[in-house]
């Protein structure tokens, strides 16, 4: 057996929690944190047969899995299915919240209050609600939050309030738990992504928000020359999660190949 590592989850009592597991990044979390040690418990939203998938590989890095079909918004089913998990896999270590619902490229002046509503309830409220529900959990354990928000929050690309007005909350969210957490030995970090080629681009482009030229365009302003991936997002995530992280906590990761250069 190969020597543990501060990335090495396995030493861990407990469950790594994420909102959000059958998304683009939210699996690629899962996953990967599975390949690392640790087991899992995530949910989904509506794709039952992604969730199926991810179930599938974490129970294949051989880890145990528990999924639940979850809405973020309600914060009595995200209690229950937490304090579940808990039970199940003896305690929380890590809660991910990376659940986040479509987002249309919108001028503000085009923006419908109730649409605007629905967005920040999936990702302010979601985001909350995970933290209100695993606290005592992740207290317990000295564990973390990691929330997975945007680098639109600091270079502000034009039409994408809808993300980055509720994603800056949750990075307040973020550094609130830090500031008042610390002293129960929690950390509290999030991962801002750039642009991304995986996860809800494809539906943007589907949907007629985003084109290829749109995005040869602007992968022209990142420094590394391209957009970036799930997991290189996943990575980030399992790294703020880690021992080697251990020093870190009110933090910003920003993966975003140098766009804001």
């Amino acid at each position: 057996m190969p020597p543990r590592t501060a990335s090495d989850f396995s030493g861990r009592p407990g469950t790594a929690v994420v909102t959000g597991g059958s998304g683009g990044i939210g699996s690629a979390v899962c996953t990967l944190l599975a390949s690392r040690g640790s087991d899992i418990a995530f949910t989904y939203g509506r794709n039952e047969a992604a969730a199926a998938e991810v179930a599938a590989a974490v129970e294949a890095a051989g880890s145990r899995v528990t999924v639940g079909q979850v809405d973020v918004t309600d914060a009595d089913a995200v209690k229950d299915f937490v304090d579940s998990a808990a039970e199940l896999h003896g305690g929380i270590h890590t809660a991910v919240s990376a659940a986040g619902p479509y987002v249309p490229m919108r001028y503000v002046s085009q923006i419908d209050p109730q649409l605007f509503r629905e967005k920040v309830d999936v990702d302010l409220f979601g985001a909350f609600h995970l933290v209100w529900a695993a606290l005592p959990h992740v207290r317990e354990s000295s564990g973390s939050f990691v929330a997975v928000t945007s680098m639109a929050v600091r270079r502000y690309p034009v039409k994408d309030s809808l993300s980055a007005i509720p994603k800056g909350a949750v990075e307040a969210l973020i550094r609130a738990i830090a500031a008042e957490e610390g002293r129960f030995g929690v950390r509290a970090n999030a991962v801002g992504p750039g642009l991304m080629a995986s996860g809800m681009y494809h539906e943007l482009v589907a949907r007629g928000d985003f084109t290829e030229e749109m995005l040869a365009d602007a992968s022209g302003n990142i420094a590394l020359g391209r957009p970036g991936t799930a997991d290189d997002v996943a990575r980030a995530v399992c790294f703020l999660a880690s021992d080697e992280a251990a020093y870190i906590t009110g933090k910003v990761l920003d993966v975003d190949g140098g766009y804001k250069i």
